[in-house]
């Protein structure tokens, strides 16, 4: 009876979808073919063409970006020691933290319970470019690009460990599941680049071992179809897995034989209506085309001696933060709507003065050689560059405070990112702390705000962005109140 009412429960699902396919999804399925199927056939043509998927009009607006560079510093950097100067933490050094500042905010597990003794910053400020923004001798080379930064010292989160924090960074809520913001923008805007995905990742290859993971899902694109997903870029003779064809396999033969693979797909889609599948067909011609365009983008012969002393003296190792850098510059010349770059190890909660300065030599120039590779060739105006981690550090120290092997725990009330290009008003600090860089007191902005933010910065209404899964509308945003911050907008 069971077996006999399972098996009539599959024919009715499969009638059901049936029917709803012939009654619409079977003309958008076989227009998605077609339309492929003729890129395919001219799979030389490099024309850039804009191919927006998701029949929400978009953009809403002209947008200001057309595309983003996101430096993700994994781990929380201080913003302590990098842009949060509290000149006055020295007179407080080795005092107990007032509880009216810290007022019950929530402490991990490494630090509850014990003497939250205030730690001054280990490094030295000073006011930089004509704006005078307050940036670390640690940083020597993004303060000489800090009057085309964005200083926003008021960032805030809900979230105190790292994987929810970081989830919440990418994805606006702090549980897996959800897409992340390069999803997002490849459901609404798609690509200027048909042989490449809109969205690529990009992680450091650490000259030592890093115990610090990164989770796939902070690229994902959770209940959207996976065709959104971000794509890892390795640095390996193979920097996309399974893409190559197997030795000797000629190129026309790979054509003739995803020719009738498609062909496959869509009868079972006809019959089924199941979005993956499309998925699948889109997937197929996309790894088809990056056959091509893969080698030629990781190729870095064609680039001048004059990048690499830009970026650096490490941009010349594969896989550095540096070389993902000049990558993410070739990516962005491409037309690649989303490139996201993971730096991890920021977590210093022992040794900041060594483990912080470390994770600065790594980063400094290549990110300052962005911004300035971005300007020399007029592609700054419409690209925002992002840089920053999930939160900031507390200003108690970690252990013993006025030791060398001090550190910093975790701290959401207060961090510091900045931005660039884009839209975005360059030469200015946003947003302040009170003297203990513990609360952000002034102009408060949250991940959801920032979120608003850059997506109006490409074009999108934050609160009309939405994707329907099991029955809700859902967006970047989330429900909470989130708000537009135009005064970062130039």
């Amino acid at each position: 009876m069971n077996n006999c009412s399972t098996e009539l429960q599959a024919a009715f699902e499969q009638t059901r979808r049936y029917f709803l396919g012939q009654s619409g999804c079977i003309g958008l399925g076989a227009m998605a073919l077609s339309t492929l199927m003729n890129e395919a056939c001219n799979a030389d043509d490099n024309q850039s063409v804009a191919i927006s998927r998701n029949g929400q009009g978009l953009p809403h607006f002209a947008p200001k970006a057309k595309r983003v560079i996101f430096l993700t510093q994994s781990g929380g950097p201080s913003q302590i020691e990098l842009y949060d100067d509290k000149p006055g933490l020295k007179k407080l050094a080795g005092q107990k933290l007032p509880d009216s500042v810290r007022n019950g905010q929530r402490l991990t597990g490494m630090t509850r319970g014990k003497p939250q003794l205030v730690m001054p910053a280990h490094s030295v400020f000073r006011k930089r470019g004509q704006a005078g923004a307050t940036v670390s001798d640690w940083l020597p080379h993004i303060a000489g690009v800090a009057d085309e930064l964005c200083f926003v010292k008021s960032m805030v989160t809900d979230q105190i460990n790292h994987a929810p924090a970081m989830t919440k960074f990418l994805t606006g809520h702090h549980l897996t599941g959800r897409p992340s913001m390069g999803s997002w923008l490849s459901y609404g805007l798609g690509s200027e680049n048909r042989d490449l995905p809109d969205y690529l990742v990009l992680l450091s290859k650490m000259k030592r071992g890093s115990d610090q993971p990164l989770y796939d899902h902070y690229w994902g694109s959770g209940f959207l179809p996976s065709v959104y997903q971000g794509v890892k870029l390795r640095s390996a003779k193979d920097p996309v897995l399974y893409l190559n064809d197997p030795e000797g396999m000629p190129r026309h033969l790979r054509r003739n034989m995803l020719n009738g693979l498609n062909e496959l797909n869509q009868i079972r889609y006809e019959e089924t209506g199941d979005p993956e599948i499309e998925t699948r067909i889109q997937q197929y011609e996309m790894a088809y085309r990056m056959q091509a365009s893969v080698p030629d983008l990781t190729d870095v012969s064609d680039e001048p001696e004059s990048t690499f002393q830009l970026y650096g003296p490490d941009s010349r190792r594969p896989g550095s933060y540096a070389a993902n850098c000049i990558l993410a510059r070739r990516l962005a010349e491409r037309g690649v709507r989303f490139v996201q770059l993971f730096h991890p190890d920021w977590d210093h909660h022992s040794r900041l003065r060594s483990w912080c300065t470390a994770r600065c030599r790594d980063t400094d120039q290549a990110s300052a050689g962005l911004i300035k590779d971005l300007k020399q060739r007029g592609m700054l105006d419409d690209t925002l560059v992002i840089w920053g981690g999930e939160f900031g550090r507390s200003v108690a120290g970690q252990g013993k405070w006025d030791s060398p092997e001090g550190g910093r725990d975790h701290h959401p009330r207060c961090f510091t990112i900045w931005m660039a290009g884009g839209g975005i008003r360059p030469g200015m600090s946003y947003g302040a702390t009170d003297e203990y860089s513990y609360n952000a007191v002034v102009d408060p902005v949250h991940v959801r705000d920032l979120h608003a933010t850059v997506l109006h910065l490409l074009g999108i209404e934050h609160e009309r962005f939405t994707y329907r899964s099991q029955g809700l509308d859902f967006r970047l945003t989330g429900v909470e109140s989130s708000r537009v911050v135009r005064d970062l907008i130039a």
